[in-house]
Formats: structure tokens, sequence, C-alpha cells
């Protein structure tokens, strides 16, 4: 009876010491490690691959979400004032992991998403964010198939049958008739972009004289080089990983292949040049935005702010790899401003509602004007080419396709 009563006690008192520590209303973890809580509190998830292949363009468009968080932080709905809460998750560059991330956002209650650099891993985790009717705004994800079929996804960059005919226009503007394609198997991305620029070019009359793939995590890439260097293509296209860029540069180089090598949005990443050095020099990409552009007053003061924002965090510096201001960086600012805009419509939390009200958001951002077709992608006409020179990125042109 002794035992039986101490026993009830313990458990009495751990159950007050558990409500005792518990805060009456969940509790999750802002992107800046802050957290907080009440009935007050919109959370807005955020879907990006901080580690694995695609972890250095993650954490970009992470640090574009978390100072555009740092701008607005309250939005008022029905006389209310609400707290913006980031709630961050890790897909790590992978599709598995990624259905998982999605749903730690579902569980814990945020009302729209932003996210995620990366095509594979968005079309995964797309059917559980459609599932539970909570809009996504994917920022860099530029494969068709991200949105295609779901009535809530959408994105804020261009499309990549529009990127590859950019960059297919680019390459036969600058004289090339012969090119040469590489892409990863399985990469959503990759083949996607690739098959997009094969057609561009030779629709444009251009010959594709080579076409190699490579494997997931492969780091030797000399044999589908050397068969690309008997070709003897006047450019390669090679949309890829951060990670995969410099080793296929360096390799490409030390085999005497001179040929220009291109790739699309994914290779704006100062690391990139870092590790590939000199080998990097006259690559050519499409990019969605330039911080040197000065025709649009709010880009500009975004630009001054973002770089201030960053400089003030040495991690920050390090992972962006610099304090310069990488496109998506810029468009996920833009998105993060576009879910504050289809909150504020639709005057609640509640997630289907502000989908509907996404549907109609049109705004004028740092990447430029933004409204949605219907299929959720962002209308844009003009693309922005860099080339790598003296180990920077340089703005060389504009790409406009009507």
């Amino acid at each position: 009876m002794k035992k039986s009563f101490k026993k009830m006690v313990a458990a009495l008192m751990a159950v007050a010491l558990l409500a005792a520590c518990t805060p009456a209303n969940e509790t999750a973890t802002t992107g800046g490690g802050e957290t907080a809580s009440g009935d007050n509190v919109i959370k807005i998830g955020v879907f990006e691959p901080v580690t694995g292949e695609n972890g250095g363009g993650g954490f970009q468009e992470v640090l574009g979400v978390r100072y555009a968080n740092e701008q607005k932080k309250t939005v008022t709905l029905d006389g209310k004032e609400y707290t913006i809460e980031l709630v961050e998750v890790d897909n790590k560059s992978d599709k598995t992991e990624a259905v998982g991330a999605a749903s730690s956002l579902v569980s814990q209650g945020v009302s729209i998403v932003l996210g995620s650099y990366g095509s594979g891993v968005s079309i995964a985790a797309g059917p559980t964010f459609e599932e539970a009717k909570i809009p996504a705004i994917a920022i860099s994800a530029t494969n068709p198939q991200v949105t295609q079929g779901n009535e809530y996804y959408f994105r804020t960059c261009f499309i990549d049958p529009f990127q590859g005919e950019v960059m297919a226009t680019y390459a036969i503007e600058n004289g090339a008739k012969n090119a040469a394609l590489i892409t990863q198997l399985g990469d959503d991305y990759s083949s996607g972009l690739g098959n997009f620029f094969k057609k561009g070019f030779e629709e444009k009359g251009g010959t594709l004289v080579a076409e190699e793939q490579f494997q997931t995590n492969q780091t030797d890439f000399r044999a589908i080089l050397t068969n690309i260097k008997a070709a003897n293509p006047d450019v390669i296209f090679a949309p890829s990983s951060i990670a995969t860029a410099p080793l296929l540069l360096q390799q490409a180089r030390e085999l005497g292949i001179e040929a220009q090598i291109m790739a699309g949005d994914t290779w704006e990443n100062q690391t990139i040049i870092e590790n590939a050095g000199e080998s990097a020099e006259g690559v050519a990409i499409s990019t969605f935005f330039d911080e040197g552009d000065t025709s649009n007053p709010q880009a500009a003061e975004f630009v001054k702010g973002f770089k201030e924002f960053v400089k003030g965090n040495d991690e920050y510096v390090t992972k962006n790899g610099g304090e310069g201001v990488a496109a998506v960086s810029a468009l996920a600012f833009d998105a993060y401003n576009a879910a504050y805009a289809a909150i504020e419509k639709a005057g609640t939390t509640d997630s289907a509602a502000i989908a509907e009200a996404l549907k109609t958001v049109e705004m004028s951002g740092v990447t430029g004007d933004l409204k949605f077709d219907e299929n959720g992608d962002a209308i844009k006409s003009m693309a922005y080419i860099k080339k790598i020179e003296g180990g920077q990125f340089i703005f060389d042109k504009t790409v406009e396709l009507q």
C-alpha cells in the first residue's frame, strides 16, 4: 500500500514538473535560434538543403528568407498582430529525406512553405504539401514537374524550358555550331535542363556531337570527358550540382579541353570558383539576378541591406562564400514577400485560404515583377548571363525571350 502511494505521489510530481516546464502552446525554433509561442504566431516553413551536394545553394536561400523575416517579423490579421516564425528543416539534398522533412513541417503546423533549392527534392515533397493543403513556393527549383498537377506548389524562378533555350540562344549567338552535353543520371534538374538545352540548340541550327551522363556522387569524369574531347565541341553544357562542378572543370582542363563550358543557375556559387581555381575561367551561366543591376531601386536597397546582414555574422559570410548577393538569395527574399502578401490577403493562418490568395498575388520584387500563371509558375521573360573572369562572376548580358 505504501509502495503504491509512493508511486502515485511520484507520478503526480512528474506530471506537475512537466506541466511547469511546458508552455501552453507548441513552441518551434526559428532560423535564428530564437523561439516564439502563443496564439498569435504564424509559422512559415523553410524547406531547404543545408547539407548534401546542394547544401551551399540551399543555405544561400535560407539567408534570403532570414533577411526578409528580419524586415517583416509580424503581420496583422483580422485586427490581431501575429509573430512570423520560421521553422527550418534540412532536406539534405536527398529525395527520401525530403519527404520526411516535408512531413515534419506539416506536423509542426506551418501555414506556408518556402523552398526548395533543387527540383528533385521539391518534386518528392510535393504530394505531402498537397495532401496537407499547405502551399509551397519553390525558390529556384526550375524543373516543370515541380508545379505541374499540384495546385499547392508555386515558384519564383523561371523554368528549365526557358533556361535551356536561353543558354542555347547564348551559345549560338556566340558562334557555337557544335555542342556536347553532360548530365547527371537520375537528377531531375540536370537531365531536364540538359534536354531543353539540346532541343533549343538543335532547333536553332546547332549540332549535338556528344552526350554523356554520370552517376550521383561520381568523382572521376575522365572517361566521359575523353569521349567529349574526341568530338571536339565548341561548347559543353554541363548542368550539375555545386559539388560536382569543380571536379568537372578541373578534369576537363587537365585533359586539354579548351571548349567553353556552360551551365545553369546552380553554378552561381563562389565555392565553385574557389575549388576549381583557374579551371573555372570563362565558364558562362544563366541566373535570375545581378547585384550590379542598378535599374531597379528596390533591388539596390535589398543588395545594400542584405550585405550588411551577411557581414554581421561570420558564419553567414563563410557559408555564403563572401558578402556577395547570390541570385537565389534575392529570389528567396521575393518568395518570402510573396508569402507575406498572400497571408495578408487571406487574412488568416489557414493554409488553404493562403494558397488561394497566392494565386492572385501581384507584386514588384527585387528580381522583377512577380505574378503566377495557371500552373503556379512565375511569369518570366529575361535571364542574366554571367561569366567567370578573374575569379569573379561578371555580368555579361541579358537574354530575353518572347
